[in-house]
This record gives C-alpha cells, sequence and structure tokens, in this order.
C-alpha cells in the first residue's frame, strides 16, 4: 500500500510540476518529511507585460483622453528599449491627470499600466552608458493619445519576442 501510495504522489507531481504551481508536504513510509515546491511553469507566449497590453487595449478608443504624449519610435535601437519604456510609462502620469481633470472612465485602467509598469522596470537599474546613448523622453515628438498608444504596444510587443 505505500508503495502505490507513493506511486501516485511522485505522478501527482509530475503532472503538477508539468501543468501549474504546486508544494506539498508528504510523509514517506520511514515518517520523514518531504516538502516539494515547483515554480509555475513559463509558458512559450507569457509575456511579463501582459496585463499591461490588456489594459492598453481598453483605453485605446477612450473618447475622454485628448493629449499629445512624448511618443518614442517603435523601431528604436534595441539597446534603448528600457529607455523607451520608461517614457511610456512616464507618459501614462500626463495620462492619469488627463483622466482625473475630466474624470475618464479608464482612469483606473490608466493607473494599473503605470504601477504594473513601474513595477516591472523598478527590478532595473538602468544602464548610464547606454541611457547616455539614448534619446530623452522629451526629445520624442508629441503624438496624438492614438498614436501614442498604437506605438506602446508595438514596444510592448517587440519587448516580448
Amino acid at each position: 500500500q505505500k508503495i502505490h501510495l507513493k506511486s501516485i504522489c511522485l505522478q501527482y507531481q509530475l503532472y503538477l510540476l508539468l501543468n501549474s504551481h504546486f508544494s506539498c508536504l508528504l510523509k514517506n513510509g520511514m515518517g520523514l518529511i518531504i516538502l516539494c515546491a515547483y515554480v509555475p511553469k513559463t509558458e512559450a507566449g507569457h509575456c511579463k507585460w501582459a496585463e499591461v497590453l490588456k489594459d492598453l487595449e481598453k483605453i485605446k478608443t477612450s473618447k475622454d483622453i485628448d493629449v499629445s504624449l512624448y511618443t518614442a519610435n517603435t523601431d528604436e535601437d534595441v539597446k534603448c528599449q528600457e529607455p523607451v519604456m520608461r517614457c511610456f510609462f512616464l507618459e501614462t502620469e500626463v495620462i492619469i491627470q488627463e483622466c482625473r481633470i475630466k474624470n475618464c472612465s479608464e482612469t483606473q485602467d490608466v493607473v494599473n499600466i503605470w504601477k504594473n509598469g513601474n513595477a516591472s522596470l523598478e527590478n532595473k537599474k538602468l544602464n548610464s552608458t547606454t541611457s547616455a546613448k539614448c534619446k530623452e523622453c522629451e526629445e520624442y515628438e508629441e503624438k496624438s493619445f492614438t498614436e501614442f498608444i498604437q506605438s506602446f504596444v508595438k514596444v510592448i510587443q517587440r519587448d516580448c519576442k
């Protein structure tokens, strides 16, 4: 019976390892406690910016948001990807202010974009040699909200590849 139980447990562990999060506390036949912990699998199509993309989809057709925003080029050097992302998230603060003034229905979605983006970027220190070769946010052309969102989505999608 104990062998059967071990077999089932191992099969179950393997199943969970391959399919999702898993942690367990087991007692083996000798009374030892075994702690199992697995990290969630990484799906091939998963992107750390997935939540940001969802929120960008929600706000992209907003009629309440009418601002011009510094919009980084989608064809910037890959080495400038991080400063470009920082620029887009910095400009979301302008959108948040616009939404608060106009009481937009999308205010929370914009706040979520800003929070999720800054949480991901905070973990990375900006390399000063890389940033010196890249444009400052204010050096980019100001574009409409619609163009800004389209460029933002493209840059995120490029980062997810």
